[in-house]
């Protein structure tokens, strides 16, 4: 590619019958001007263009970062809900051990409460025929004293 510098260090043959030299001159210096903006403005251009590229890049780099975050902290999260899961349902299990050991308990001293109930009844009961014969039996002995005197 030709520089700014190359079209304006261009030089010419001269001949009888060829063109203007200032013309052409001119015409050239006009160029020379033209195609060093035209140049400049194509280096900034690709400069542009390599920081944007690598403003892509970076870009490119976060997202992937973001979107391994993302998934993670998806990952993350589900992990915590099944474990959360888990310890409910264990919480649970073990609470329904406890309320079946507690169930078993509370049956097992009503059983011993009704137990021990009957028996003092069935004793209230003994005692009560031996004062009813107790009873009974003075009584008959007062009866007999009065039968007596």
């Amino acid at each position: 590619m030709l520089t700014p510098l190359d079209i304006e260090n261009k030089r010419f043959s001269k001949t009888l019958k060829g063109y203007n030299v200032d013309e052409v001159d001119d015409f050239l210096d006009q160029l020379t001007i033209d195609y060093e903006k035209l140049y400049k403005e194509n280096a900034e251009l690709k400069e542009q263009l390599e920081l944007g590229k690598k403003d892509l890049e970076h870009y490119k780099n976060v997202e992937r970062t973001l979107q391994n975050t993302l998934v993670m902290a998806q990952t993350t999260a589900e992990d915590i809900k099944t474990n959360a899961q888990e310890r409910a349902s264990q919480i649970i299990r073990d609470a329904q051990s406890e309320a079946k050991r507690a169930t078993e308990t509370i049956t097992q001293e009503e059983y011993e409460i009704r137990k021990r109930t009957e028996e003092l009844k069935r004793q209230f009961d003994v005692y009560k025929r031996k004062m009813e014969a107790l009873l009974l039996s003075q009584l008959e002995l007062l009866q007999d004293k009065n039968d007596e005197e």
